[in-house]
């Protein structure tokens, strides 16, 4: 059985290139490597381009005799291609950008989502919206930093660093000028950014929040409508919406304002050296050539760094997306192996002195509790009290933190998880039903072998034949995600349709006449029963005196809420 652990927060501000995200994906390595050769390449063509400018540009102005185009064919050739290198840098990094971004975001996804899936339920429960909402939305904002914040932040080790090179050797005094304002860029990114700290992950809070309520909403509003109270919750859907526009509002005035700043800094910056090398040649200073190369460079030198600040903003949802992706992937702790072990014939499941921890304590705590075939055992306990957990325990999806859980005195860990899985039918609180026909939704969990009378048989037990008269194609009408088009008690009819009709030997059925009236709740019961004379052994959980009354035992579950 595979267990993850939460994971915790990061515990220290991660740097510009977060190093996590190469380690879990390929396509970024290759990516990054591909960024920092079409960065040097950039870099090169800039240089090339502006002594060639400088060249051609002083030997016109001062040699009158070679003015003609063939005096300068050579250079003018190379300057050509000095452009054309550089343009077809840049559309090669943005073509080759969007689709690395793609592989790295759908990479990070099947990663996130295989460690999110492989965690234990009772884990990833208190993590779900959040990790639906970065798995969705969120990691989607991964493409403005692969997209425009790596590549500016590469070039701003590159380009800068060997204009500002070019510029000592050609004209001194420009290169000083450069050295004293080039870090007044990243100093005003710093007081930015700490002012925008913690912008994106309250953005990212909000949203996940948002989602999460109209989830909630969308799955219970059929509900809310038969009791009148579906215009209740949407204050709290409004006052959500309000906090995200806000926190969106807010971090789009900062980054406009940072950068008119930046372009201002930078403006400013090539101002004074345009002035310096402007009087310096009046007085007869410096040479023609020397002042247009350093002047051509001197704004290349700026426009890197200009633009990482620019694209700082775009990128830093992505990345706060990206840090709660790989605080999943972080969490993850070697998989304890698989059973390989048969199910035993006996299919006697005892489970002795369980318990499980909670957030609040123990739930449940020194549980015992046996199925037996041909009986049904009812669970019963208050809410929050583990009666959820104790499935999850049979099922082999979670492990008891103390006790046992056998069949036929086998450990439910020892066993092959496949092969268990087959002799069990599980009815969970939410079933799960996919888009498509109610045939395909029945035959979910595996071809259904029972014959039609069969079937109509238990259709009728669980009501689900009046659903099947109402709808227009009967078993070939199409529902939508999570059962859109029926309502609750339609969805549940199906489900316990599905699950009434196994072959399983074991069947796992957690409050299975929620949304039902009495009499189709009267009909289900005397189905289960039924199931259970056939030799299932069934495991029955309620709250209801009448649920209960058809269960041969009884068992309470327990919680202990720590001291």
């Amino acid at each position: 059985m595979t267990v993850d652990t939460p994971a915790a927060p990061a515990a220290r501000r991660r740097g510009p290139v977060d190093p996590r995200m190469w380690r879990y994906s390929r396509s970024a390595r290759g990516y990054l490597i591909l960024t920092v050769v079409l960065s040097l390449v950039v870099a090169a063509a800039v240089i090339v381009s502006a002594v060639m400018i400088g060249t051609v540009l002083a030997g016109v102005i001062t040699e009158p005799g070679s003015r003609t185009v063939a005096h300068w064919s050579g250079e003018l050739a190379v300057l050509a291609g000095a452009v054309a290198v550089r343009v077809a840098a840049a559309w090669l990094q943005s073509r080759f950008a969007h689709r690395s971004a793609s592989r790295v975001i759908g990479e990070l996804r099947a990663e996130v989502l295989t460690a999110a899936t492989a965690q234990a339920p009772r884990d990833l429960d208190p993590r779900r919206d959040e990790t639906a909402t970065v798995l969705t939305r969120g990691i989607e904002g991964l493409r403005a930093y692969l997209t425009g914040y790596l590549p500016a932040l590469l070039l701003a080790v590159t380009v800068t660093p060997l204009t500002l090179l070019v510029i000592v050797f050609t004209d001194f005094t420009s290169a000083v000028i450069v050295v004293i304002t080039l870090p007044l860029i990243p100093i005003f990114m710093i007081l930015i950014g700490l002012l925008t700290r913690g912008r994106a992950a309250a953005s990212l809070r909000t949203m996940t929040a948002l989602s999460a309520q109209l989830l909630d909403l969308l799955a219970g509003l059929p509900t809310l409508r038969a009791l009148g109270r579906e215009r209740g919750p949407q204050e709290r859907v409004r006052t959500l919406g309000d906090e995200h526009r806000r926190t969106t509002m807010a971090s789009l005035r900062i980054a406009f304002l940072s950068s008119m700043v930046l372009e201002l800094l930078a403006t400013l910056s090539v101002a004074l050296i345009a002035v310096s090398i402007g009087l310096r040649l009046v007085f007869g200073e410096m040479g023609l050539q020397a002042g247009v190369i350093a002047l051509v460079l001197a704004p290349e030198v700026y426009l890197p760094l200009r633009t990482v600040g620019a694209q700082f903003h775009a990128a830093e949802d992505g990345m706060a997306a990206a840090d709660k992706a790989f605080g999943v992937l972080d969490g993850r702790v070697d998989a304890r192996p698989h059973g390989t072990g048969p199910v035993p014939e006996d299919d006697v499941i005892t489970l002795h002195g369980v318990g499980l921890r909670s957030r609040s304590g123990w739930a449940p705590r020194g549980l015992d509790l046996t199925l037996t075939p041909g009986a049904v055992t009812g669970l019963t306990g208050p809410n929050g009290a583990g009666k959820s957990s104790v499935v999850q325990v049979i099922l082999g999806l979670a492990e008891p933190d103390e006790g046992t859980a056998r069949v036929g005195g086998t450990d439910v860990r020892d066993l092959d998880p496949q092969l268990w899985w087959k002799s069990v039918a599980w009815l969970p609180q939410h079933p799960v039903l996919i888009p498509g026909t109610l045939r395909e939704n029945l035959e979910l969990t595996g071809p259904v072998d029972a014959d039609p009378v069969r079937i109509d048989s238990v259709c009728a037990a669980t009501g689900f034949d009046d659903v099947l008269r109402e709808s227009p194609n009967g078993w070939d009408t199409v529902v939508g995600a999570g059962g859109v088009g029926l309502s609750l008690g339609q969805r549940q009819r199906l489900a316990l349709t599905r699950t009434l009709l196994t072959e399983a030997s074991v069947v796992l059925l957690d409050e299975p006449t929620a949304h039902l009236d009495a009499e189709s709740e009267a009909r289900v019961l005397a189905a289960i029963r039924a199931l259970a004379g056939s030799g299932a052994a069934v495991l029955l959980i309620g709250h209801r005196a009448s649920v209960l009354a058809a269960a041969d035992t009884v068992v309470t579950c327990t919680a202990e809420v720590a001291a």
